[in-house]
């Protein structure tokens, strides 16, 4: 976002997973007066020649595109190119700046880690300058002729002075250091380090950090805020923090160098991304990157059916948003603290139903063992809508008790949980979610480009370290405080073509799992069945049952229920979730069948629910809560996210939280009993084909065939759902609309 003081107006970017476009919006009228659509945008966006011009960042497009602003309307004029568009060249714009004489465009990359200064009038690239690290956002201070930097890989703060082109400055600041702030007088910097809630203070003169401020909601608490954006009132007496997990803006005085002091809160909208000040306007402006509120989608994309003129996908349905607060408003700001603390889930304790006597709340836990497997992709009603205890949707069941016999002989021997929601929308923030309870800025600002097919590769599961939360995940958790455990496919590099024989291992793909995954079991691949997953994971349970080396925590990946749609050759959308249903089965009646069933429990949850609709919301997902201390055919109503369950399994394991989000989340307590039943649990048979292979005839199969399965949420989710759906249901059947829930708010 960038504001237009002279004629009070600013000019926004949206980079989401629909269309990428430019809106110029008058600030007094609150209405849009022109919107220029492009190929791909990320970031950056400056104003210049005194408001008549606009340079913004074509990201992985690897363009700065050049537009006039001519009364009402915005013009495309030129584009300056730093190379090839993406995959050709990794390049990746992200934040911008111009000098005051317009002359000089400055642009920092996060791709090859790159300072790109351009001609604005020639339109081509003058110099570029290597960087330490991935870069986000720059400022120009013309007074001394340097460019300040920062570097979102790196925890570092540069200067490089423009005439040179050396790195002048160069301040060590917190993790995921974002946007910057100048004072007025240029004394200081503000960065917003977003990987932590703090934002630092720099002396521009003595090039080190004078202060850090601490955006969270009250002292010591674990990340989870994301201070992402910075804004100085028009004055410089104010600083304003965007809290992007905590949907909220964190004030401060600033105006006594080396003595700032919070002044209160202001609630925002979900997830803002930018703060901007207008002295003209006396308004604080906030973008909120997911708009106000989750929504339902029971027309929502299905995996049995082909696209549709419909835009139901839980990328698509989060609309970004602009609020606009009156500054004359502050001397409220007391009410707007208490607004944001009420908003909180951080706020004060609730009764979550942990007695003394609950194995979530015993010290130490009877339960010494816990299993937690992870799938992909459903919603509720997908599986458990024909489940009449529940709060399900028939209509919506795609995959019934006739399919998925295991998964509803556990809901209904244990609990049914009709009220859990995953925090995540996609398997890029999924998996993050389910191991670390928290998504960093960087896997949710990166991944809707990705999913959207605009570029930059798929680096949210240990292939980047930026993508890792503070504390990293639930294994490094379990390193630091003694617990064993080993994962089975999950954070877990494979070779795609790999087949069931081959003398391939299986690679960690974070520090922490070295020396702790299962060598022979199979990552990401749909030709690999759920079924020999489970054979491969049940043979190393007997060894280590059988020498009691069994971890006190493992991580199981069951992924085929995400399906290959309708392409040909591959299993059908039925046969896939079956199989799925039968390992899934087969885990657990081993698991029940050994003396370990005792002191067990056995976690199951999808990474997201984007591959199908639900009538509450596209968030609702599938879970299972097993062992002999859950209670047994029980309904669970109560709301639960995925960061309850990660919360419930460190409760168990006698771990701390990580973040703010499994710290505040309701542990699953009402769902667990201090009375153990031992009854052990049978597998259930497949009741229909599992080796059923979609043919060439299938609904969608031509353009299933286009689809990329090499890893989970390659394939274009609307379509993809949507063939699934028309599959199961049959080519003639209308998938239903989205719904939208304004009361699911699992992400405070």
């Amino acid at each position: 976002m960038a504001v237009d003081e002279k004629h009070n107006r600013v000019a926004v970017l949206n980079a989401g997973m629909g269309k990428h476009t430019v809106d110029l919006i008058d600030i007094q009228s609150r209405t849009i007066l022109s919107s220029k659509e492009f190929k791909s945008l990320w970031l950056g966006i400056q104003f210049f020649d005194d408001g008549s011009r606009l340079a913004v960042s074509g990201g992985d497009q690897n363009q700065v595109y050049l537009l006039a602003v001519s009364g009402d309307s915005l013009e495309l004029t030129g584009s300056i190119d730093l190379g090839k568009p993406y995959p050709a060249e990794n390049i990746s714009v992200a934040g911008i700046d111009v000098s005051p004489d317009g002359k000089t465009l400055f642009a920092v990359t996060k791709g090859d880690k790159a300072l790109y200064v351009c001609d604005v009038p020639l339109k081509k690239v003058t110099k570029r300058v290597q960087l330490p690290a991935e870069a986000y956002s720059c400022r120009y201070e013309p007074k001394d002729a340097v460019l300040y930097v920062t570097l979102w890989g790196g925890r570092e703060f540069i200067g490089i002075d423009v005439k040179s082109r050396a790195i002048v400055a160069r301040v060590p600041v917190g993790s995921h250091p974002t946007d910057i702030a100048l004072a007025p007088d240029g004394s200081r910097a503000f960065v917003a380090n977003a990987n932590e809630n703090t934002v630092s203070v720099i002396d521009l003169k003595l090039h080190r950090v004078s202060e850090t401020l601490t955006t969270a909601l009250s002292p010591n608490l674990l990340p989870g805020s994301t201070p992402n954006s910075v804004a100085l009132s028009p004055d410089g007496t104010l600083l304003f923090a965007a809290n992007a997990d905590n949907n909220c803006l964190a004030v401060f005085d600033i105006s006594k160098p080396g003595e700032s002091r919070p002044v209160g809160f202001i609630p925002t909208g979900w997830y803002p991304t930018c703060v901007r000040t207008t002295g003209k306007g006396g308004a604080i402006l906030v973008l909120n990157g997911k708009g106000t509120t989750s929504l339902p989608n029971p027309e929502g994309p299905n995996p049995l059916m082909k696209k549709q003129n419909r835009e139901q996908y839980i990328g698509i349905l989060l609309r970004g948003s602009l609020s606009i607060i009156p500054s004359h408003l502050l001397p409220m700001i007391g009410d707007y603290t208490e607004q944001v603390y009420d908003n909180s889930p951080l706020k004060k304790p609730r009764d979550n139903g942990c007695g003394k006597g609950n194995p979530l709340f015993a010290s130490p836990s009877p339960i010494k063992h816990v299993f937690y497997i992870i799938k992909e992709n459903r919603t509720y009603d997908q599986v458990f809508g024909d489940m009449k205890k529940g709060n399900g949707a028939p209509v919506l069941c795609l995959f019934p008790d006739s399919i998925t016999p295991n998964h509803h002989a556990l809901a209904n021997e244990f609990v049914l949980l009709d009220n859990l929601y995953c925090d995540a929308e996609v398997s890029a923030d999924g998996h993050n979610w389910s191991t670390g309870a928290y998504a960093s800025d960087f896997v949710e600002k990166l991944w809707p480009t990705n999913y959207s097919g605009r570029g930059g590769a798929y680096d949210f599961q240990g292939t980047n370290p930026l993508a890792s939360p503070l504390n990293g995940y639930i294994w490094d958790n379990c390193a630091r405080h003694g617990i064993s455990y080993r994962s089975y496919g999950e954070f877990v590099g494979f070779k795609t073509d790999w087949r069931i024989g081959d003398s391939v291992f299986a690679a960690p793909a974070v520090p922490a799992l070295e020396g702790h995954v299962a060598p022979f079991y199979p990552g990401w691949n749909l030709n690999i069945r759920d079924v020999d997953r489970a054979k491969i994971w049940m043979k190393e349970f007997d060894e280590m049952e059988k020498s009691g080396t069994l971890p006190q925590f493992e991580i199981v990946w069951l992924p085929n229920d995400h399906t290959a749609g309708s392409q040909t050759a591959m299993l059908s959308p039925i046969s896939y979730v079956a199989e799925n249903d039968l390992a899934l089965g087969m885990i657990v009646e081993r698991i029940s069948q050994t003396s370990v069933w005792k002191e067990s429990a056995i976690f199951v949850i999808e990474d997201d629910a984007q591959n199908g609709p639900d009538h509450v919301d596209a968030h609702r997902t599938v879970g299972l809560l097993i062992g002999p201390y859950v209670k047994r055919r029980s309904v669970d109503h109560t709301l639960y996210s995925t960061s309850s369950m990660v919360k419930s399994v460190e409760m168990i394991l006698g771990l701390p939280a990580m973040t703010q989000y499994d710290s505040a989340a309701t542990p699953m307590c009402r769902s667990f009993t201090g009375r153990p039943d031992f009854t052990p649990y049978t597998c259930k048979p497949a009741e229909v084909d599992l080796n059923r292979k979609n043919t060439a005839g299938a609904y969608g199969s031509r353009r299933s065939a286009e689809f990329d399965f090499t890893s989970e949420d390659r394939a274009p989710d609307i379509e993809f759902n949507e063939i699934i759906w028309k599959n199961v249901r049959g080519a003639n059947s209308e998938m239903p609309a989205p719904v939208r829930s304004a009361f699911v708010k699992v992400r405070n």
